[in-house]
């Protein structure tokens, strides 16, 4: 009855309670992902200090389960379906340890995908494959080794990798000490499966959700920066060509915000490494950022689709985010606003300024388009979205380094970042800091940029207008209403050694006007070899004459994906009689990461009845495979689009289509179940299902039941 009473308590214990009870100082852990189960088991010792008299204290453990029974007599340790408890006779002041072992089965944060694992642990999510705590304020030196089941997986985790060891060597190891071992013991001392266990040391402490890992084939390349961090850019070995293009400027980066933030770098280390089927589009864990595979780009595929942006915007988060990280939501523009500010930063040093400013009006644009609609947020509206995040406390951060001045505005940043490093921040900290470093009265700032809802229009249109090549372009744009005639000689002029974005603007302004008033401004665009103003046509001229069919058809040679794929639409719509013709130009081409040309050949090869006869089976085959769980989502996506277009459903597809409703990332999910449900109306496809059923895994069998699937129908 007593032991009852007393866990009745201990589970009304709140988060803010927990803070002013306990600090955890080290969580010391070794965890054993399995991809064939998809459990995750543990051996974790957490050091902490009580701060007040209590005699209950816990750690966020989603669903986990103990392995073993913890014999320790000073400490009890209960799991619960949401927590693991500790609980004693806790004195303010002193520190203790305590170890347990569990077994959890993570239904988020921790993905299993197809030859890699990897997490993702934004929020508080980190707690469904690793105990630790779910709330930021609380930060934590973790030490985490990671067990293979594969002799070639490689670990990219956070911290410095202090110490590999294989499994021949324990082998070899067991052997030396007592040579008399037989292998029966060994394979007692050691589960068989484990292959090899890297060790990972972190030297300072941070919030859990930052904690991550990756397995995989991966291979590396190895940098330095300016200041001696060594970088490591992670890959797969079939990748290898897209090294540098991917990473391009890393080094820069790296060494440009170093500078500019004033502030080292405060971690150990810095790894990169892309996985498949990623959530987003990167995630800064400490030291260790995490990004979509969908960023890896050969030379080509860089002109259009390339990690430079999501490559600053994660480096800047060691410091903002993980160096000084947010007490709560309501404070979250200092992570995403910064990260965005400093990336863009980043940019301009690397591209210039004319790309800097262009950036900024594309992000206004989006900016006003929302606030004139009445649906502006709050910077500190702990529910604003994304966009105001990212973009609107960039812009906040641009226009007050303009108020007070960059010098002043550097100092404070440091003087910030300095002060709180490795804790935990508002808004007014850094507020402070700001009226700190600079005389200029700031209220103004304050109530427009981190108070009100509506976007500061005026103030963003003065700032704008202080760069001559934003100037410039928006006098061609006040050109949108007049009549070609009117404005044909300043078209001509801005068309004559293009600026990219003031090429396209001129381009854009020649759509539906007559074709003999604009057909020589298109040879000049053509002619400027500007590959994004030759993008531009490709895009939009849906009608092209046959005066113009030669020199557009020179767009499918042009070093860009998008390029080829917008103009090998429009010549086929176009000109369909020489569709083999086109055919055979992209045939060998891939395109991105989704493999976006290669599967338009597939699906035109396809429905042109009088292309490739002798290969159709062969190009039908490999368009199906795309839809398959070999590939990762964003293949699929295409792919399926074109399986329907063409109505290649067999019991393959269908297969593959009920696999892609179970997948984890929401947004394909949700595509593959509308899909789907309107596939199910058709007797035919059911029929399919019923006849893949027998290989249908349990998730799958699980979602067509939930759906009202009748395998007996």
């Amino acid at each position: 009855m007593v032991k009852y009473i007393f866990f009745f308590l201990i589970v009304t214990i709140s988060y803010g309670q927990q803070a002013s009870l306990l600090d955890v100082t080290k969580i010391t852990a070794t965890v054993y992902p399995d991809a064939d189960s998809k459990l995750v088991k543990g051996d974790v010792d957490v050091d902490f200090k009580v701060l007040r008299p209590t005699d209950a204290v816990y750690l966020d453990a989603i669903a986990m389960t103990p392995d073993k029974e913890h014999s320790d007599s000073l400490i009890s340790v209960v799991f619960t379906d949401d927590k693991i408890w500790f609980y004693g006779d806790f004195e303010p002041g002193f520190s203790y340890q305590v170890s347990f072992n569990y077994t959890a089965a993570p239904k988020k944060t921790i993905y299993f995908t197809k030859d890699q694992i990897w997490t993702q642990g934004q929020g508080k999510y980190t707690s469904h494959w690793l105990p630790s705590i779910d709330d930021m304020n609380d930060k934590i030196e973790f030490d985490v080794s990671y067990v293979t089941q594969n002799k070639d997986t490689k670990v990219i985790a956070n911290g410095l990798l202090a110490k590999r060891v294989s499994k021949d060597s324990i082998i070899a190891r067991m052997k030396e000490v007592n040579p008399e071992i037989s292998v029966s013991v060994v394979k007692q001392l050691m589960n068989e499966r484990q292959q090899a266990r890297w060790s990972y040391d972190m030297n300072k402490p941070m919030s859990s959700y930052l904690v991550a890992f990756a397995m995989g084939d991966f291979d590396k390349k190895e940098l330095t920066s300016a200041s001696g961090v060594p970088i490591e850019l992670y890959y797969r070995p079939n990748d290898s060509a897209k090294v540098a293009p991917t990473y391009r400027y890393t080094k820069d980066i790296f060494d440009f915000l170093e500078t500019k933030i004033g502030v080292p770098y405060p971690w150990q280390n810095y790894k990169q490494v892309p996985v498949r089927d990623f959530l987003y589009a990167g995630m800064e864990n400490t030291g260790c950022t995490i990004f979509s595979e969908a960023f890896l780009v050969d030379e080509i595929g860089f002109v259009d689709k390339n990690y430079v942006n999501v490559n600053a915007h994660e480096l800047a988060h060691q410091w903002f985010g993980n160096l000084v990280t947010e007490t709560e939501g309501t404070h979250h523009w200092l992570h995403e606003g910064f990260a965005t500010f400093y990336a863009l930063q980043a940019e301009r040093a690397i591209f210039g300024d004319d790309y800097y400013y262009w950036k900024l009006y594309q992000s206004a644009e989006k900016l006003m388009a929302i606030s004139n609609k009445g649906k502006g947020q709050s910077l500190l509206n702990p529910k604003a979205s994304s966009l105001t995040f990212y973009e609107k406390g960039a812009w906040a951060l641009h226009i007050l380094n303009e108020t007070i001045g960059e010098e002043a505005f550097d100092r404070a940043i440091k003087n910030y970042l300095t002060k709180h490093s490795f804790g935990n921040v508002t808004t007014a900290d850094f507020v402070n800091e700001i009226k700190a470093a600079s005389t200029i009265d700031i209220s103004s700032w304050e109530k427009n940029w981190l108070q009100q809802t509506a976007f500061q229009s005026n103030a963003v249109y003065e700032s704008l207008l202080k760069s001559s090549f934003i100037t410039a372009l928006l006098d061609i744009m006040k050109l949108r209403g007049v009549a070609i005639s009117e404005k044909k000689n300043q078209l001509n002029r801005v068309l004559t050694f293009p600026n990219d974005f003031m090429g396209q603007e001129a381009i854009i302004q020649l759509q539906n006007e007559p074709w003999d008033q604009v057909v020589s401004l298109y040879q000049k665009g053509m002619a400027s070899n500007n590959l994004l103003v030759r993008q531009t046509i490709a895009l939009q001229l849906d009608k092209i004459p046959d005066d113009f069919k030669a020199e557009f058809e020179t767009l499918l040679q042009d070093e860009s994906y998008a390029t080829k794929e917008a103009a090998f639409i429009q010549l086929v719509t176009n000109f369909p009689a020489d569709t083999s013709l086109y055919l055979d130009t992209i045939k060998n081409v891939q395109g991105f990461q989704d493999k976006n040309v290669r599967q338009l050949y597939l699906a035109y090869a396809l429905a042109t009845r009088t292309y490739g006869a002798s290969t159709k089976e062969e190009i039908q085959k490999e368009l199906i495979d795309y839809t398959s769980n070999n590939h990762s989502f964003e293949i699929r996506e295409i792919a399926f689009g074109y399986i329907n277009q063409l109505g290649l459903w067999n019991k393959q597809t269908a297969h593959h289509l009920v696999n892609a409703s179970t997948h984890h990332y929401w947004r394909f999910r949700n595509g593959a179940r509308d899909l789907l449900e309107a596939q199910m109306n058709d007797s035919s496809f059911r029929k399919m299902i019923r006849t893949a059923y027998p290989k249908l895994s349990v998730a799958e069998k699980e979602y067509l039941s939930r759906i009202g699937f009748n395998i007996s129908e």
